[in-house]
């Protein structure tokens, strides 16, 4: 057996580790955490310090057994998990249950990190150890305990004053506030009209536009013109006044400087992934984590990228130096700066020593590994490559020119161009953004030769109408931008925030916007009013610098606890015994309703804002009716929720004389006709009209006919297609159709034995209620 045990935490590294190390190592792993909190209240105990009841968690147990036997054989241990708060506190774990089990009895135990899977760094961590650090394992238990704390006192309020099987996350909800408010803030925008005129120019032969800048002496601003009768006013004056040429008073050429952006840290690796490839932050960090433990490029597993949990973008001299040395040799000696570009870490709390980002070797280039990897471990690795690359070479040098052209005195137009004269850096990576971010591309614009005095013909004028947009909804990138900007969570945890609000059905992705759903706006509307303080971005990044300075040894972790602990217990306990259910759903009650005396009220429910008739201890059951887009339970008036319940509205007939209807069910809006239901995607039930109805009826019955291949009516048999391909079904089995055979083709006996062979439909099981709350 080998003398040497090493523990890494996943079998992809342990794999690569092992094939630099000998025989003289056997290298294990721990397959990520190896024990955590026992799963129930309690777990962490505030009246002893906070003292925490740790159990091996259940999938581990036959992984600690085996790291068990091997130290056996062993005489030396050595921690080598991932060199971060997880990590230590993995190593920790291990070596507790190792020690309980009298498992490490004189043997050597060790903490070894590195943050790259190289040969030499490996060699140089073994060769280099330290003891287990106290301070980061700290910071890891206090951030293990206050996220058990919230989540034990939060969630069962939620389930007993709001609706069962809600959860509440000391990060996440801060997080889901910033998806709700900007939501708010989408509903509540009012467009403004503007206009803006533009000159299209030419300058031998070359056409040119510019936009209305001054008028009378007056810069322009956003508002000044706003409606149609006063842009054509403009137009004509500026038309009549110019006799179809403007005046060249100003041209002005500049040279600009863009300097390229710093290496990845891991919350701009994963905007940067959004943006550029269109994957989710898991997807990064899950391509990121395999490029980190090694791929086998046909001589064995290399580890490609340093490591990717890191808000650091610091580079290590050696890197610089093979970097500099590297683009020398494939660019040239005039695309390496004079000396080194340094970057410093913005983040006052980066958290421990890492580097940024980069390829664990510059002459490892995408193309040359391409063949051994995935499309998605390619993707990624090039983007990290060209990223790191980029960021030790010379600037950008830009030529920007701005021309103003005169209509006499009455107003200046001015004209914009920038051409790159040396694209420096950006020959190998330009940035992407978000609508309305800054970037480093660049987007030539070229203007003709202008000189000052001479004057350009006029070839036309237009006034174009705009209206302001609200604020976008956040995407994935603009989320982990702003969480990083508020100090909400860190580089580990923010595609863990992402996955959280989408599991627990808080908001969904479409078009890779957020959405708040209706179960997050009630979360989020019950926690901002009645915790106020807790879901709080100050008070969260607060907190979150707290545990930066456990783990930096600044402060300890049980008092730190005990600050938060105290006055968030007193609000918890306040909040059972003074907030009622109508209080939690924002319950309003609006009036009486004159037919039948009962209460009419509106709040938030499980499946968005309603209006309500009557209460639930009336002997009949009260009547339901979803608020329409735009409404609002803070502000619906009493006749606008009145209004609701006309639904459903009789339309009229069909020209067979079926009746038709438009109202809102469990599955939307919709259009009935005799007995059946067309689904309103974008019609409003309580507007649309017969004509249309009839039309949208006419449209459903067209879709429905060409999803018939045949149809064999005496047996009630069809031949359809479907989603994925066609099928036969008599409406209670659906059988697949052999690929080889065609389906227009089938007969009826071949559609009954098909059938007959189909599988029965599973039968739909309710839900058990949950007996909490």
């Amino acid at each position: 057996m080998a003398e040497n045990l090493l523990i890494v935490e996943s079998p992809a590294k342990s794999k690569t580790i092992k094939k630099y190390l000998g025989t003289n190592f056997e290298v294990l792993a721990s397959y990520g955490h190896v024990r955590d909190l026992v799963s129930q209240d309690g777990a962490v105990d505030p009246s002893n310090n906070f003292a925490m009841n740790y159990q091996v968690i259940k999938n581990s147990v036959k992984h600690v057994r085996k790291i068990e036997q091997t130290l056996k054989h062993s005489k030396n241990l050595y921690l080598a998990t991932d060199p971060d708060r997880e990590g230590e506190a993995i190593s920790w774990h291990l070596y507790e249950i190792l020690k309980d089990k009298g498992a490490i009895k004189n043997k050597g135990v060790y903490r070894v990190v590195f943050h790259e899977i190289t040969k030499q760094a490996v060699s140089d961590a073994i060769a280099s150890p330290r003891e287990l650090s106290d301070d980061l394992v700290n910071a890891q238990q206090a951030r293990r305990a206050l996220d058990h704390l919230v989540g034990f006192n939060l969630s069962p309020l939620l389930w007993r004053k709001v609706q069962p099987g809600l959860s509440a996350g000391r990060v996440q909800s801060p997080a889901l506030r910033l998806l709700v408010e900007r939501e708010q803030e989408i509903e509540k925008f009012k467009a403004q009209e503007y206009w803006t005129l533009e000159a299209l120019s030419e300058k031998d032969n070359i056409p040119f536009n510019a936009k209305l800048f001054e008028l009378e002496a007056k810069k322009l601003k956003q508002f000044d013109i706003n409606n149609t009768e006063q842009a054509n006013k403009i137009r004509e004056a500026i038309l009549d006044k110019a006799q179809g040429s403007l005046k060249i008073t100003r041209c002005e050429k500049k040279q600009r400087k863009r300097y390229p952006s710093p290496p990845f840290i891991t919350s701009t690796l994963q905007q940067e992934s959004v943006r550029k490839l269109r994957f989710s932050s898991s997807r990064t960090m899950r391509i990121a984590q395999q490029l980190y433990e090694g791929v086998n490029l046909g001589s064995g597993e290399v580890g490609l990228i340093s490591y990717m949990r890191t808000d650091s973008v610091t580079l290590a001299q050696e890197a610089i130096t093979q970097l500099r040395a590297y683009i020398k040799s494939q660019y040239g000696a005039d695309r390496v700066p004079p000396k080194a570009v340094v970057y410093k870490t913005k983040s006052k709390n980066a958290q421990e020593a890492h580097e940024a980002i980069r390829p664990t070797s510059v002459e490892r280039t995408p193309e040359q590994i391409k063949q051994f990897l995935s499309e998605d471990q390619y993707k990624l690795y090039d983007l990290i490559w060209k990223r790191t690359v980029a960021c030790q070479m010379i600037y950008a040098t830009l030529d920007t020119v701005t021309a103003d052209l005169s209509c006499q005195d009455y107003c200046i137009f001015r004209a914009n161009g920038s051409t790159i004269k040396d694209p420096g850096f950006m020959s190998v990576y330009t940035e992407e953004s978000d609508k309305g971010e800054k970037t480093t591309s660049v987007t030539e614009k070229k203007l003709p030769p202008l000189a000052e005095g001479e004057e350009v013909a006029l070839k036309e004028l237009t006034a174009a109408q705009h209206f302001t947009e609200p604020p976008p909804r956040y995407g994935e990138a603009s989320l982990i931008k702003t969480l990083e900007e508020y100090g909400i969570g860190r580089p580990s945890t923010y595609a863990s925030i992402i996955s959280t609000l989408q599991n627990r059905n808080y908001a969904v992705l479409e078009k890779r916007r957020f959405h708040p759903t209706a179960t997050g706006r009630i979360v989020s509307k019950f926690l901002t009013d009645h915790f106020t303080d807790y879901v709080d971005y100050d008070f969260t990044a607060r907190l979150e610098n707290s545990l930066d300075e456990i783990s930096r040894g600044e402060k300890m972790w049980v008092p730190v606890l005990k600050d938060f602990w105290q006055p968030f217990k007193q609000r918890v306990d306040d909040k059972k015994e003074s907030v009622t259910k109508a209080e939690a759903s924002s319950e309003r009650v609006l009036g009486t309703d004159p037919k039948t005396n009962k209460p009419v009220s509106v709040r938030y429910g499980r499946y968005g804002p309603f209006a309500q008739i009557g209460t639930k201890d009336d002997d009949e059951k009260p009547r339901f009716a979803s608020l329409r887009p735009g409404q609002q339970v803070e502000t619906i008036s009493f006749e606008e929720a009145m209004e609701l319940f006309k639904l459903p509205r009789d339309l009229g007939e069909t020209p067979d004389g079926e009746p038709v209807s438009a109202g809102i069910g469990r599955f939307g809006p919709f259009v009935k006709y005799g007995t059946k239901y067309v689904s309103l995607k974008e019609d409003d039930p309580h507007e649309i009209n017969l004509e249309r109805a009839l039309l949208v009826i006419a449209e459903k019955k067209q879709a429905d006919a060409e999803k018939i291949i045949a149809q064999f009516s005496d047996h009630n048999i069809q031949v359809l297609k479907g989603r994925f391909g066609p099928y036969v079904t008599d409406g209670s089995k659906n059988a697949k159709i052999p690929k080889q055979q065609d389906p227009a083709t089938l007969t009826l006996e071949q559609c009954v034995e098909l059938i007959a062979k189909a599988p029965a439909r599973r039968k739909r099981v309710a839900k058990k209620k949950s007996s909490k709350g």
